[in-house]
């Protein structure tokens, strides 16, 4: 059970998430309706409520439906892309009155929920202020942004004794394989449920992680190829866990990446090992490996598998 400190900011991360959340859900029905008049802006800008995107609706919204003024409106990278922003916005014609007041309410929506959450992100960062080396632990993870961080440091706390080993973190955030089995019937495998709100962050932060050259990057896509992208995300999210486990165990302790090329170089390994083992078998001999000890002074490694 959290204490009474960390029951107060998880209350702000939570909500914080959730007025996220309906922000995204309120950005997609303006780009339905905007859809639903034959303007397909988002077909060309990535972000339909940045600065090119909301200075067009605005416009729109105030009576302009000429494509060729709209379209030069663009900024930035986006006035690379006027021909086709003229194209996209060849249905304006059907962008009714009663168009443009759904839109401007639904602009006014987003607008107050993104004012409400950086509210909420300024007493999140003071009330998570005496625990910045733990941020920055978790920080320092591929894929780890401060909101990232602030939301698992909310969900988690910062005393990792409550949680024996990495895998029990894992297993009470929903992070790890669920198989129901009678006998020789086996069920459809599923990850348990667990905390959502900490499952969530993982499933981002996987994802951004992914995309990155890391052995966390590595690891994402090379079960994804084998076992789909759903499952590597779970199994990403694992591993996140435990190294988040580990940093947090042992305070100024930082996350270090093994390289893209670690399965690689492991691989090789192996091979070499049993190539000089079969060698020596060869020639009469019993091979028997073991590792050297480590180092009293040698620094623990910050990843799991």
């Amino acid at each position: 059970m959290a204490t009474p400190e960390f029951r107060i900011i998880r209350l702000h991360t939570r909500y914080r998430r959730d007025l996220t959340d309906e922000r995204t859900r309120e950005k997609n029905r303006a780009e339905k309706l905007l859809e639903s008049s034959a303007i397909k802006l988002s077909s060309v800008i990535t972000d339909l409520h940045g600065v090119t995107g909301r200075d067009i609706t605005d416009h729109l919204i105030a009576g302009e439906t000429s494509p060729k003024v709209l379209a030069r409106l663009a900024r930035a990278r986006a006035r690379r892309k006027i021909t086709e922003l003229e194209h996209a916005l060849d249905g304006t014609e059907f962008f009714t009155a009663e168009h443009a007041a759904l839109l401007g309410t639904m602009l006014a929506r987003i607008d107050r929920l993104t004012a409400e959450i950086g509210q909420l992100s300024e007493a999140i960062e003071q009330l998570l202020a005496p625990y910045e080396e733990q941020l920055q632990q978790a920080e320092s993870m591929p894929g780890w942004g401060r909101r990232s961080a602030e939301d698992a440091v909310a969900e988690t706390g910062v005393d990792m004794t409550r949680f024996p080993a990495g895998a029990h973190l894992c297993s009470w955030a929903g992070k790890t394989p669920l198989d129901h089995q009678s006998g020789k019937r086996a069920g459809r495998a599923r990850h348990k449920k667990g905390n959502k709100y900490l499952a969530a962050v993982t499933g981002e932060t996987a994802v951004a992680a992914g995309k990155t050259a890391t052995r966390e990057g590595a690891r994402y896509r090379k079960l994804a190829r084998s076992r789909g992208k759903g499952k590597a995300q779970v199994a990403l999210g694992n591993t996140q866990l435990k190294v988040y486990h580990k940093l947090l165990s042992n305070p100024g302790m930082r996350y270090q990446d093994l390289g893209p090329d670690y399965y690689e170089r492991r691989a090789q390994t192996r091979r070499k090992i049993a190539y000089h083992v079969r060698e020596l078998e060869e020639l009469g001999l019993e091979v028997t490996l073991c590792r050297p000890a480590p180092a009293q002074d040698a620094p623990e490694p910050t990843q799991a598998a």
